[in-house]
């Protein structure tokens, strides 16, 4: 049996090709991958639309790049799960329009990879209509938990049910209070080691470990490990780091351990709002950005984030719960696709309407059942950028796979 090829582990200067090749191969692995990673791709394509193509909802905070990747279930302090928005990168106060024709084509992308029918799309992109205005229309009774497809209550009992072990052993492979080093996980530099630990003897810093746990006291808060933590897609190359912290003393026993994110913020290409209200409402720093925006669009998340500098660079740190997973949209059957679809526009519109007032929820339910056209209960908008969409991005990822290949990775 042939010996399997031991990794060798990069060092900072070597990390920027190795996280480029692997994000080429994430990318090439499916046309929903591509979609995923591709986020400039449907910037673009919102740049190069006419004004009037879309209806300009009210200033607020969007996601920017709200893919079903991006959502997925999120824990309070008190432990209460909901599925809401999880990854804020790109947000910025913008178009609410925006939010939804990305998820609109991240579940179109889906659809095309279960071997759906184009009618199912069609359905779906009716469903996200539905769930998108349910969560605007206060004289809806519809029970929001009614909605929820198999898929998603499975994984949020799944994720009710995860401790801080099941954590480790997802993201670290151990549960012992140490980081091991791998294809996840990478060394640091005596220098990134060194700001990650001054980064915790901040007293601000050292509160996200401490805001969720009782009578814990910051300045017994003490770095136990830290690697660069290869993750993500369209992210890879930027600031990623993985922190292990002891917080009282209790690692020793497995106890009080906490898991830090830190990731680098960087400028939004997502399209924003540039009036002088706006303007003066979003902060210039990029993580201070991604916090709010958090605050904003998914409470439960931003309570537990704070922004900071590194290495001279903008950074978002969070602490990571066991409750914290990805939603993986794939494989859907025709009548599952139409419920995911539903309920997912349904989480992305409680996102927007908690930040709008009973005047502004109005006007712009209104405005999106003006624009539904006889033939499909869906605003025309919608359907004809996903029809291009989905078209531009089937031929964008063949081109990928195409120079991927050229290269010599396949």
């Amino acid at each position: 049996m042939p010996k399997k090829k031991k990794f060798k582990l990069p060092g900072p200067n070597d990390r920027q090709a190795l996280l480029f090749e692997r994000r080429n191969m994430k990318m090439a692995e499916s046309a929903h991958a591509y979609v995923r990673g591709s986020t400039t791709k449907f910037y673009e394509w919102l740049d190069g639309i006419e004004g009037h193509t879309l209806p300009e909802g009210p200033a607020i905070w969007i996601c920017g790049d709200c893919h079903t990747g991006n959502l997925g279930p999120i824990a309070n302090a008190d432990g209460r799960v909901e599925i809401q928005i999880r990854d804020l990168d790109q947000t910025v106060i913008g178009n609410p329009a925006h939010d939804i024709i990305r998820l609109g084509l991240s579940l179109a992308t889906a659809a095309r990879g279960s071997d759906l029918p184009g009618v199912t799309t069609a359905r779906m992109m009716e469903a996200v209509a539905q769930g998108y205005e349910h969560a605007f229309d206060r004289s809806s009774r519809r029970s929001v938990k009614d909605t929820k497809p198999e898929e998603v209550r499975v994984m949020m009992k799944e994720a009710v049910r995860r401790t801080w072990q099941q954590l480790a052993i997802e993201r670290i492979e151990d549960i012992e209070p140490s980081i091991p080093l791998g294809k996840r996980f990478w060394p640091l530099d005596n220098a990134e080691r060194a700001e990650i630990e001054a980064l915790f003897k901040q007293r601000e810093i050292a509160n996200i470990a401490t805001a969720l746990r009782k009578n814990a006291d910051e300045e017994n808060v003490t770095v136990i490990d830290a690697a660069y933590w290869v993750k993500g897609c369209s992210s890879l190359g930027r600031l990623r780091y993985a922190v292990l912290l002891d917080i009282d003393g209790g690692a020793i026993d497995g106890d009080d351990l906490c898991l830090i994110d830190i990731k680098e913020g960087l400028k939004a290409a997502a399209p924003r709002y540039t009036t002088p209200d706006v303007t003066k409402r979003m902060p210039r720093d990029n993580a201070e950005r991604i916090v709010e925006g958090a605050r904003h669009l998914t409470p439960w998340l931003g309570e537990r984030m704070r922004s900071a500098r590194m290495n001279d660079r903008s950074v978002v740190i969070r602490e990571l719960l066991p409750q914290d997973m990805k939603l993986t949209v794939e494989q859907l059957t025709q009548d599952e696709a139409v419920k995911a679809a539903r309920y997912l526009a349904m989480v992305v519109g409680k996102a927007h309407a908690r930040q709008m007032d009973a005047a502004q929820r109005r006007a712009w339910l209104s405005e999106l059942r003006r624009a539904k056209s006889k033939s499909l209960d869906a605003p025309s908008w919608l359907w004809k950028s996903i029809v291009e969409l989905v078209s531009s991005h089937e031929g964008g990822y063949l081109e990928h796979c195409r120079r991927y290949a050229l290269a010599g990775a396949l």
